[in-house]
């Protein structure tokens, strides 16, 4: 990759948008991004809708990010992803060598579990084929906890909606095919508390920083209740470590030269 790319994830499923379940997906995609010293930038919503989730995975595919796809992969009435991807890409559905014998497998273990004979003929182990139907030239991704596997086109995976599924596979992408992109100690955030002020008085200073130092990015996140802070603002900078540096002195240069109150400084390193 010439570019180094952003981190996209795609949460799929009606139950989400109803309040029916609460979404555990993007906490848990930004701990391991930020473990591996990546961001996510950014996350997208979409319902059972196959005309809005072809419409998505059409972004994402052109987009050029790498991306994780949670939900919707299954074989039942309400699973569209798998098909919407295909239709997104212009490429036909197939059923993947590597995902029958893995389905095969898992309804053998299912089996032997229940103390019945495997039959592979029977309508709803024939059924359960279609778990492993994915759009042409697609790659599989192994599925630790119950090998129904899931899959990728180019940068951008499908897992399914279970977390103890989805995670374990996101991780194993993550660091089978991305470690390059990894920058574990070499990424930090310098910020100090503001009381008293407006961020549009701040705003000036800010861009100044970010024009000054290359590949620094300047934030402000404003609060109006904190609980140990009250009204203020955490104003800082991200990015290398030196260059983060050498951007927070300036930073507070500024801040001391406008003469506002200043509160404790912090760091997050990753």
């Amino acid at each position: 990759m010439s570019k180094r790319p952003d981190f996209g994830l795609v949460i799929v499923g009606d139950e989400i948008l109803s309040g029916k379940r609460s979404d555990k997906h993007m906490p848990k995609v930004i701990e391991l991004l930020a473990a591996r010293g990546l961001q996510l930038a950014w996350a997208e919503y979409v319902g059972d809708s196959p005309e809005r989730i072809t419409a998505t995975l059409q972004r994402a595919f052109a987009g050029g990010d790498v991306v994780f796809s949670c939900g919707g992969i299954g074989a039942t009435p309400d699973d569209h992803t798998r098909q919407c991807a295909a239709r997104a890409l212009g490429v036909d559905l197939a059923l993947h060598p590597q995902a029958e014998v893995l389905i095969r497998e898992r309804m053998q273990d299912l089996a032997r579990e229940q103390g019945v004979p495997y039959e592979p003929a029977r309508p709803d182990n024939v059924h359960r084929l279609n778990m492993g139907v994915f759009p042409a030239g697609a790659s599989i991704i192994r599925n630790p906890y119950n090998k129904i596997p899931g899959f990728s086109v180019g940068d951008v995976h499908f897992v399914p909606g279970f977390p103890v599924m989805a995670w374990p596979m996101i991780e194993s992408v993550l660091d089978d095919r991305y470690a390059h992109l990894f920058r574990r100690g070499d990424y930090v955030e310098r910020s100090v508390i503001v009381f008293g002020a407006m961020e549009s008085n701040l705003t000036p200073l800010m861009e100044q920083v970010e024009r000054a130092h290359a590949g620094i990015k300047v934030f402000s996140l404003p609060s109006v209740d904190h609980p140990q802070y009250g009204r203020h603002i955490d104003l800082g900078v991200k990015g290398a470590p030196a260059a983060a540096a050498a951007a927070y002195a300036d930073l507070l240069a500024g801040l001391r030269q406008l003469g506002v109150e200043l509160g404790p400084e912090l760091v997050r390193e990753s």
